[in-house]
């Protein structure tokens, strides 16, 4: 309901659907099982195509479905052989497993218990994120207190710093960036230099051509992923 379509096909889209994804909080031994079946399945899967160049992934995993339903054609049992289905549903088997593990799940939830447990642990999470506790998937990358350097990077604020005594401090005009990543950086940069919430026009006001509406979905991706907070409509980088 969230995605959109492709032809005829379902597609997930990355601000409705990835971003606000509850990933579980997982042990590093958890990250580590998790981490060795996939690894597994890459290196089957990968093995299983050098061995039969025509065979494909879309071909495979038809198979697998139909292996999980017991209806098998003599063409699927030529792929199955070929792309050895059985043990490619063993490690999805395995993989599965390990991740209802990682949340602390059930293995025999029914789709419409899992997607509603999903949503639920989406808002536990947002309650989180709103009292200031973050669950990083990526700190290495998400985490604004170890970005340093790289940010600098990316937007060098010093040299914009017109004075220090107000709050917020007074940008100069800054260069809208081209790239997408870079944007999210130098939205980072400047709304760091705020110690109270501040309005996206007010934030696109600091970039020479960015616009307001633009500003604000991207300040509403960086917020999903914990580098930001809204509040009452207005925007805070997370300390």
């Amino acid at each position: 309901a969230a995605g959109g379509t492709l032809e005829d096909r379902p597609t997930w889209t990355n601000g409705t659907c990835f971003l606000p994804f509850p990933f579980p909080d997982t042990s590093h031994e958890q990250q580590a099982h998790i981490r060795d079946i996939a690894e597994r399945l890459d290196a089957h899967r990968k093995a299983r195509q050098a061995q039969h160049r025509d065979l494909s992934l879309t071909g495979m995993y038809n198979v697998l479905q139909k292996l999980r339903s017991g209806d098998l054609t003599a063409k699927d049992k030529i792929i199955h052989d070929q792309g050895l289905c059985s043990i490619l549903k063993q490690l999805h088997d395995e993989l599965d497993a390990a991740v209802f593990d990682a949340y602390g799940w059930p293995t025999n939830l029914s789709d419409e218990d899992l997607l509603q447990k999903l949503v639920d642990l989406n808002a536990e999470r947002a309650d989180e994120e709103r009292r200031g506790v973050v669950r990083w998937l990526r700190p290495e990358f998400q985490d604004p207190a170890r970005k340093g350097k790289a940010q600098e990077q990316v937007l060098d604020l010093g040299s914009a710093v017109e004075t220090a005594s107000d709050d917020p401090i007074v940008l100069k005009k800054l260069p809208w960036p081209t790239k997408h990543g870079e944007r999210f950086a130098a939205l980072d940069a400047v709304l760091g230099q705020y110690k109270t919430p501040v309005a996206a026009d007010d934030v696109a006001a600091r970039f020479e051509g960015a616009q307001a509406a633009h500003v604000e979905t991207l300040l509403r991706a960086v917020a999903s992923v914990g580098g930001a907070v809204e509040i009452d409509g207005r925007w805070l980088a997370r300390s």
